[in-house]
């Protein structure tokens, strides 16, 4: 089974109080693995209003992989390794925005609602490793490895 090169992975969602918190839980549970722990914290709003943060840290290697796995379902896919030099930063992470709506729905597409953040590895921990690292597992997600 290939290395994975990300050190973990977080996933983050807002649950808005027009928003059904089972649903929101259930687009980000689209990308996670079974029974996978989510965190959940109360916020509040510019107006006052309740604001669920629902977020899970994954960094097992298996886990990572069932992560990335679900990406690699994207219809964008090609365009994802694209653009990898605007979506790593200088600290070697790897961002992403995730269509919510369509989540629950169990698709997975680039859009808004839940932000993904990798942390590539990288050696030297240049943006530009961390580029290659990512394309690199990108490339055999695409290929079916």
């Amino acid at each position: 089974m290939p290395q994975i090169p990300l050190h973990y992975v977080d996933l983050r969602t807002f649950c808005y109080a027009t928003e059904d918190e089972k649903r929101v839980e259930q687009a980000l549970r689209t990308l996670l693995p079974e029974e996978f722990e989510i965190e959940r914290v109360e916020s509040e709003g510019h107006f006052g209003d309740r604001i669920l943060v629902l977020s899970a840290r994954v960094e097992k290697a298996n886990d990572v992989r069932h992560v990335l796995s679900r990406l690699a379902d994207l219809e964008s896919f090609d365009e994802l390794i694209d653009e990898l030099d605007e979506r790593v930063t200088e600290n070697t992470e790897l961002f992403l925005r995730l269509d919510k709506q369509a989540a629950f729905g169990e698709e997975i597409r680039l859009g808004d609602g839940i932000t993904f953040r990798g942390k590539v590895e990288a050696y030297p921990a240049k943006k530009e490793r961390a580029v290659e690292n990512a394309e690199e597992v990108l490339e055999r997600l695409r290929d079916g490895e």
